[in-house]
Parts: structure tokens; C-alpha cells; sequence
């Protein structure tokens, strides 16, 4: 007779986070049980789930899961116990900060972490370790949308009002986000937006799942994003489209936008972003004349050297319209991340606190000190983002690494830069369910749990708090992420101040941590989570039921007011010439997800993409002398991978694509342009210069290598 188990919990990868139920079955006439999947009818997703999600369950019983703690001995890793492994690192933390001082160890994150575990993480860096050098992987997903939400509205949420929403929207704007890849649950409020009748424009450079949906495509030149924001505003102002009572009741800063706006001239910007004129004027017209719009942004506007300011563009449009803060109207932030959103709301970041704190603020520092039981004298200053953490391994200012749930070999840009780093690190410890690549650099890789064993709370792409179940007992000794703080926080001499036995113990103490901050948590509590399903921040109070749509009345500002900001037309940051002719951009594949080290653990998901691939247009590919097919070398000023070429006329001719969820050869990033942003330290990963070739025999031992 088999045996049943069911868990509920949701999927670890976007950030919808679709809630699933996995049922088990074992069977004793089979070595290895069933699994079923259910999609659960949740506000966010409505019970939908995607191929990603349906096959997630696949990772987490993944036979190459991490089980026991792995020291490096001789360039070998050999099992021991979690008590030396925590000893060791414990020593070598000990022994690198009493020699070198406090920053000489740093804190990597990852934006799957739990709220719980992301709050842990900064609080861990800042009071276990005194470290001000704690950043994560979130800063190369949401940084430049986070920081324009910020200075426009005061307030940084991805979502202003909530999915249900967007169905009554009667214009959308899809600006550098392929919805149909990358939140494909996402895609039934989009179709019914566009069945009740409204407009939907989509700004991609390739003709995606997304873009066929489009009633207007506007097939855009990577980089020049913020130039074609301006060239829609520019025809919203001067065919009187624009909302004069919203601006000057609720706006500041509009002078200056519309004087830099008309001087601008649209046959420039159709040249410079490669959109004809027309399609222009017909994009804002459509826009501008609705009763009802929506913006998104993504990666495709957001990862550029001027992505902060790109987006603030974009929401320069929104402002003038006036369309935000009431139904059918608003901005969202496509997080990418599953707790993208989260893992920079609670100390994870190298400025910010709990609550969104700011850890430069006197009141800010001397709250939370005070929540943490410490005197704000004591807490480190602000630390550097993501990339330059790993500019600073190269200089020997960080010494010893702790990555947690992040790959940042292979998702940083000028990767083999980034991987050289590494290895001169003293020390490196990973702790993660795979060996990554990064883990296999490690000189001490720590097992931890999965989604289907880890209890905790994550914050999807609208601001809506959802409680994660799990149930599932744990493989082999595998640790949860908090509970490895905890534990190592002991062996430092810190236990006091990390005495927790559970998420939720550890939610309570977020909570209060939050509690008068910008995103504040106060109101939410694990019972509420399991009645509701699901609670919008800000939310002050346990009697109140949290805010779905912000800026009804005012904005985050202390005047109330938004702010537009002028948003200068500017060059791509890194332009084609003779020697790179082509512009390189990368992005998400439906199959996989993020650096794939779970996704490619999944043998229905891997079975659907085995290998990294180049799309190219077939007139570009024809001058390049490449096949459909063909093995390419695809070269940057930095480095270069090796792909298959996939031949496409969905993508513009000056362009080619390459997705990122692979690593060694094939990894993209070894290419990318570092070059940041200088007001969220975003990298600038959309717009490379590079050449291509097909390869000759030379080029086939590094990948006959990595397959051997």
C-alpha cells in the first residue's frame, strides 16, 4: 500500500512566488516515489504555476544535494562535522579581523534568502562580524529601480497597487521586461488588460513572448532607454497630454523636465534609439490619451550605467499623466528575484537597516541598535555595493568571503576579473544546496536547506508578504541559513545576541526592528499570514490590513510631493566600432533561472535548454559568415564565452543576446561591462560591444575540458 505526504510551500524562483502544493508518494514496489504538483489559488498567481515551478521540487531532492560540511584540504574537499566546520570558520574569522580589523571580512547575500534569513545576514555582518561590508546579488536586480522609486515617490515598493489592477489599466507600458519568460504566471492579467480593450506597448530589442502580445513594439537600441522616455514625454507635453492639476497639486520639479524635454529634437532620438519617429508619437499618444496606464520596468531599462536615471524617465511619464495612486494606475518594479524585494528591505544592503533604514542616519542607527540590544556606537558605517565588494577583494581590503546563497563567480560582470579575486582570497566560505562554481572555489562550503525544508516569509513583486511552509525534513545535515548565523554568532562569542529557535521568533524581532521605518512590518505577524495569505506593507498596526495601492493622497516625501528629475539623453556605456561591431545585451531563457544552479539540477528543466546559445539576426549572421548552430566565440573587451548560435529575425541586426544561467565558458558574464551606475552602483550587464566568430580546433579544448 503507498504511503502519501503533502507539503505546502511556494516556488523558489521568481518573484510571483506562486503557492504549490508537492505530494509525495512512496510506493513499495518502486526505490523512489511520485510527486504530483498543484498550483494553490493565491491573489497573487490564482493557483497558476509555470514550468520552472512545476519541476522545482526536482533540485530539492536533486541527488548532487550538499548533505555534510566540506572542508578543502590539498584542492580536495573531505566531509567533516558541523562542529569543526563551524570552529574553523569561526578561527579563521578571528584570526583574519585580529590581524587586519574588522573589515577584512565581508557578507555576500542572495535575493531568494527568507526575509528572516536576509534580516539575519545584515544584522550577523553588523553586529557578530562589526563588518560594514555586507552587500548581495539583489544589487545587480533592483538597485536602480529601488533608488529611482526613492527619489521620485520617497518610497521604493515594486509594485504600487496591486496585480488585480492591471486588468483595468487601459494603457501598459512593458518597458525592458519579457513577462512571458520571466514571470509567465503574470501573463493572464496582461492578456485581460488587453481583452477589456487597452493599448499594450513593449520596449525590447527583441520581438519576445512579450512582444508579440504588443499592440505597438518599440524594437529599441539597448542603452538608450532613457532617450526614448524623454522622446514619449516630449510628445505627451507638447500634444497637451500632460495632467496640470496632479502636476502642480502633487509633483515638483516638472519646470525643468518639460523645458529639457522640448528642446530635444524627436529625429535625434529616433536615430539614437533606432525607433522611427512615428511608432514614437504613437506609443505616447496612446499613453497620454488613456483614462487609466501602468508603466513596468525591468533589467532591459534598469542594468545600464544610467539605469537609475532611465527609470526615473520613465516615471517622469507617469507624473505628468498623473497616473498613480488610483485605480487601473501606478508603476511597477518587475522584481526578478523571489525575495528580491525583501532581501533589500531589512539590512542586507550596505546602506540601509531594517525597515529600509538608513544605516547613516542617527535615528535610524540608534533605533535599531537599540532592537539589537547594542550601543548605535558600535554599529559600522556604510559599506560598497556587490561589484565593488569584489573590487575590494582584489585590492586585499577583504580578505575572507562569506557568500551565502549566491553565485557571484559567474553573475557578476568581468567575470574572470571577479573569479581572479576569489582565489586570492585567505579565505572562502559558501554556504549553499549545490556546488556551485563559486562553492567549487571555496575553501569551506556549508549545506543548506530548500525551499520545500525551510520555513519563512519572502516579498513578492507588489509588497505583499507571504509565509512559506516547510515541512519537509531535511536532507542529511543541511542547515537553514538562520540557523547557521545563529550558530557561528555562538562560536564568535556573540550567541546572546542571536539566541533564536525559529523563523518565526526571528520575524517577531524583524518586526519591531521595522516598526516606524519606511517598509514597516509591524502589523504582520505569521498568524495573519496563515489566515490572509498574504499582507501589502506598509503595515503599522495588527488591526490594519496593509496598504495595496500607495500615494492615494501624498508621496513618501516630507512634502508630500514626487519628484521629477531631469533625465539627460546619453550614449550607450559601451558603443560598437570597428573592432567590436555588434552590441551585446543578455537576459532570462523560460527554463532556467538566475545562474541556473538549481534549474540545471532539474533534469526537465535542463532537457529543455542543455546549453548556452547566441540569438542572432540572420543578416547579421550572414556577414559574420555563422551558421544556425554553429559553435561562436563571442568577444569583449573584458573576455569572451563560447555558444551556439541560435538565428533569429527577432532581434535587431546591431544586436545579439545571450542569456545568463551558465557558467565557465559559457558564462556571459566573463564579457559584461562593470561599469556602474553612479547613483545605485548598478553594472551596466545590457550593453557590451563585441565580436563574434565561428570557432576553429583551438577554441574546443576548453569546452571538451569542462565536459570531461
Amino acid at each position: 500500500m503507498s504511503m502519501q505526504a503533502s507539503y505546502d510551500t511556494q516556488c523558489p524562483f521568481c518573484s510571483v512566488q506562486c503557492k504549490m502544493r508537492v505530494i509525495e508518494e512512496r510506493h513499495p514496489d518502486r526505490q523512489r516515489p511520485t510527486y504530483k504538483i498543484e498550483g494553490l489559488p493565491n491573489a497573487a498567481s490564482e493557483g497558476r504555476l509555470c514550468v520552472k515551478g512545476i519541476n522545482a521540487y526536482q533540485h530539492a531532492l536533486s541527488r548532487e544535494r550538499l548533505l555534510r560540511p566540506l572542508l578543502k584540504s590539498g584542492g580536495v574537499f573531505r566531509e567533516i562535522t558541523w562542529e569543526e566546520a563551524l570552529g574553523v570558520l569561526a578561527d579563521r574569522i578571528s584570526d583574519i579581523q585580529a590581524e587586519h580589523g574588522p573589515d577584512a571580512v565581508g557578507v555576500y547575500g542572495g535575493g531568494s534568502l527568507t526575509n528572516e534569513s536576509a534580516y539575519l545576514l545584515g544584522k550577523f555582518a553588523r553586529v557578530a562580524l562589526k563588518t560594514r561590508y555586507v552587500d548581495y546579488n539583489g544589487r545587480f536586480c533592483m538597485s536602480a529601480a529601488a533608488s529611482a522609486g526613492v527619489k521620485t515617490f520617497g518610497l521604493d515598493r515594486g509594485l504600487t497597487n496591486p496585480l488585480s489592477e492591471v486588468m483595468h489599466a487601459e494603457c501598459i507600458v512593458l518597458a525592458g521586461t519579457n513577462i512571458a519568460d520571466c514571470q509567465p504566471t503574470l501573463m493572464p492579467y496582461f492578456t485581460k488588460a488587453k481583452e477589456n480593450g487597452a493599448c499594450i506597448v513593449v520596449i525590447d530589442p527583441r520581438t519576445t513572448k512579450t512582444a508579440e502580445m504588443a499592440d505597438i513594439h518599440l524594437k529599441v537600441k539597448p542603452g538608450t532607454d532613457a532617450a526614448l522616455a524623454n522622446g514619449l514625454l516630449k510628445v505627451v507635453v507638447e500634444e497637451k497630454l500632460t495632467n496640470p492639476s496632479f502636476i502642480a497639486s502633487r509633483t515638483s520639479g516638472y519646470e525643468d523636465v518639460q523645458s529639457y524635454v522640448t528642446s530635444l529634437e524627436l529625429t535625434d532620438i529616433a536615430a539614437l534609439t533606432g525607433v522611427d519617429e512615428d511608432d514614437i508619437r504613437r506609443a505616447a499618444r496612446a499613453f497620454g490619451r488613456a483614462g487609466s496606464g501602468m508603466i513596468f520596468t525591468a533589467r532591459g531599462v534598469e542594468q545600464h550605467r544610467d539605469g537609475h536615471m532611465a527609470v526615473r524617465a520613465f516615471l517622469n511619464l507617469i507624473l505628468a499623466t498623473g497616473k498613480i495612486g488610483k485605480p487601473g494606475c501606478g508603476y511597477g518594479a518587475v522584481t526578478g528575484q523571489g525575495n528580491g524585494q525583501g532581501g533589500r528591505e531589512h539590512g542586507q544592503k550596505a546602506d540601509q537597516l531594517p525597515g529600509y533604514r538608513l544605516i547613516e542616519n542617527p535615528e535610524d542607527r540608534a533605533y535599531v541598535a537599540g532592537v539589537w540590544g547594542i550601543d548605535p556606537a558600535d554599529l559600522p558605517g556604510k559599506g560598497v555595493s556587490a561589484y565593488e565588494m569584489m573590487e575590494l577583494v582584489h585590492k586585499r581590503d577583504i580578505r575572507a568571503l562569506l557568500v551565502m546563497s549566491s553565485n557571484p563567480v559567474v553573475s557578476n560582470p568581468n567575470a574572470a576579473f571577479v573569479e581572479e579575486g576569489l582565489r586570492s582570497l585567505d579565505f572562502l566560505a559558501v554556504a549553499d544546496m549545490f556546488l556551485s562554481e563559486t562553492a567549487m572555489m571555496a575553501d569551506l562550503v556549508l549545506p543548506a536547506t530548500a525551499f520545500l525544508e525551510n520555513e519563512g516569509t519572502l516579498t513578492n513583486l507588489e509588497g505583499r508578504v507571504l509565509l512559506r511552509g516547510g515541512d519537509r525534513p531535511a536532507p542529511g545535515e543541511a542547515r537553514h541559513d538562520w540557523r547557521l548565523l545563529s550558530d557561528l554568532a555562538a562560536r564568535l562569542g556573540k550567541g546572546a545576541y542571536f539566541p533564536y529557535t525559529s523563523a518565526e521568533q526571528i520575524f517577531e524581532e524583524l518586526r519591531v526592528a521595522s516598526k516606524g521605518g519606511a517598509a514597516d512590518y509591524y502589523g504582520i505577524t505569521y498568524e495573519r499570514l496563515r489566515r490572509e495569505g498574504g499582507v501589502y506593507w506598509p503595515c503599522p498596526d495588527p488591526e490594519q490590513p496593509g496598504t495595496a495601492r500607495l500615494f492615494e493622497r501624498r508621496f513618501a516625501h516630507p512634502d508630500g510631493r514626487a519628484a521629477f528629475a531631469v533625465a539627460v539623453n546619453n550614449e550607450p556605456g559601451e558603443k560598437e566600432d570597428a573592432d567590436y561591431p555588434l552590441v551585446m545585451t543578455n537576459g532570462r531563457m523560460l527554463p532556467h533561472y538566475l545562474t541556473g544552479v538549481q534549474t540545471r539540477r532539474s533534469p526537465a528543466l535542463l532537457a529543455r535548454e542543455l546549453e548556452n546559445v547566441m540569438e542572432i539576426h540572420p543578416r547579421t549572421a550572414e556577414r559574420h559568415r555563422i551558421g544556425d548552430g554553429e559553435l561562436v566565440r563571442v568577444a569583449s573587451r573584458r573576455g569572451s564565452m563560447i555558444v551556439r548560435s541560435r538565428l533569429t529575425a527577432d532581434i535587431r541586426e546591431d544586436t545579439v543576446f545571450v542569456p545568463m544561467h551558465w557558467g565557465g565558458v559559457q558564462n556571459v558574464n566573463n564579457a559584461t561591462n562593470p561599469l556602474l551606475d553612479p547613483f545605485c552602483k548598478m553594472p551596466d550587464f545590457k550593453t557590451s560591444a563585441v565580436r563574434i566568430r565561428t570557432l576553429n580546433a583551438a577554441d574546443l579544448a576548453p569546452l571538451e575540458a569542462q565536459e570531461g
